[in-house]
């Protein structure tokens, strides 16, 4: 993240602790260049003093290199300020992801990951941020360094410690081809100084090296800094002649792309260097404001007017009003069942007692009828003369009467059982 000093005057990159070894490379060779070379070279043009130009020269351009360079790396480089909440876009459900990751984050809301705007007159695809929220703007992306959408991002300085983007990025050209000229300027006036001890005592140019060693040292350091500082000028040279940023150049260069922001070398210069810098989009001075939360349903339901404590003692009331009736009809079908068997056992005992009464009545109806053909077959053993063939007939009419009275009281059971 950002580090910000002076109550948010100042916008440093996270990497801001690599700036204080720019300005040690800068500075130092600077230093010695005047004590060693320029201090040496005050009186070899004596007519104008012109000698003390050299020095001048080296120190206000030594100043200049690094107020581009403060310039560059503490300000805004067109950070977009990413959202607290998504779009308001309607999303769609991805079903790759699985079920408990949809869970974790926003369940089942997926936003598509591109999306086609008009810029002049074509069709550019720009693509969604789930860090910041946002569909990024053209030109726009995101820095994995500094966490932040930057407009026009270029590249990510770790020289400069920060994002070079919209609004800092004539400042970081101007950073990158001052310090080409710096080290032309200190590796010519070294190298002007060797000649002038070769020519003082017609030493050779070994000779005038082994005198003057701090100039050895300072050529050879801006030789070596040159194919650095020199080729970075030149790419972003030709970077804005063709209006395109380096990580545009590398994308653009594998994808085969048409450079649609293009619009001819003298207008491509001239956006860059003439054109006026928006303010930025985020004021950091400000101070921050708590993120307002999400409305749940209880609030949208007091926002709609209703109040969700008498609604929740409602349905407890109504909870307990339904539990009271369904136990009260528990109760009654319970006791509609007692009734119930209570009867069935009544009818049963009624029928049993019938039952009982009637084979009572079937067996004393038998006995009565055995005890009258008795009395029957008496009375005509006393009329009749002849008692062998009477009392063989009333022995057998005895027989019968006790096998039908029999056969009743077993048929009467039979029924009954």
């Amino acid at each position: 993240m950002q580090k910000f000093f002076l109550g948010g005057r100042l916008i440093f990159g996270p990497d801001a602790r690599s700036l204080p070894v720019t300005l040690l490379l800068i500075s130092v060779p600077s230093i010695i260049f005047c004590i060693f070379v320029a201090r040496h070279l005050r009186h070899r043009f004596s007519p104008y003093n012109a000698g003390y130009g050299i020095m001048v020269v080296a120190v206000v351009f030594t100043i200049y290199v690094l107020i581009i360079l403060f310039l560059t790396s503490a300000r805004d480089p067109g950070i977009i300020p990413r959202n607290s909440r998504p779009p308001e876009e309607e999303p769609h459900h991805d079903s790759s992801v699985p079920a408990q990751a949809r869970n974790r984050h926003t369940p089942g809301r997926q936003f598509p990951r591109t999306k086609e705007v008009m810029v002049n007159g074509i069709q550019v695809r720009v693509k969604y941020c789930s860090t910041c929220m946002l569909y990024r703007p053209p030109r726009c992306s995101h820095c994995s360094i500094c966490n932040n959408c930057v407009e026009r991002f270029d590249h990510h300085c770790p020289w400069v410690g920060q994002c070079i983007g919209l609004r800092n990025y004539r400042f970081f050209f101007m950073f990158v081809s001052s310090t080409t000229l710096l080290c032309i300027y200190v590796f010519s006036m070294s190298a002007l100084y060797i000649k002038v001890l070769m020519d003082d005592n017609h030493r050779t140019v070994w000779e005038a090296m082994k005198e003057s060693p701090p100039s050895v040292v300072l050529m050879a350091y801006c030789f070596i800094a040159l194919w650095f500082v020199g080729g970075l000028t030149g790419f972003h040279l030709y970077l804005i002649g063709t209006n395109q940023t380096t990580y545009e150049n590398f994308r653009h260069r594998a994808d085969n792309r048409i450079n649609i922001f293009d619009r001819g070398c003298p207008s491509n210069f001239d956006e860059i260097f003439c054109t006026k810098l928006n303010p930025s989009k985020i004021n950091f001075r400000a101070l921050v404001q708590e993120e307002v939360p999400r409305p749940t349903e209880e609030a949208k339901a007091e926002d709609v007017g209703g109040d969700t404590h008498p609604k929740i003692e409602v349905d407890l009331e109504n909870r307990q009003d339904l539990l009271k009736i369904s136990e009260q009809h528990n109760i009654e079908e319970g006791i509609d069942l007692s009734k119930i068997s209570q009867r069935q056992n009544d009818e049963e005992n009624d029928s049993r007692e019938s039952n009982d009464t009637l084979r009572s009545t079937l067996e004393a109806d038998s006995i009565m009828g055995i005890n009258h053909r008795a009395s029957l077959t008496m009375t005509m053993t006393r009329s009749d003369p002849e008692p062998s063939s009477y009392g063989n007939s009333s022995s057998e009419i005895a027989a019968d009467s006790h096998t039908n009275s029999t056969l009743t009281i077993k048929e009467a059971g039979r029924l009954f059982e």
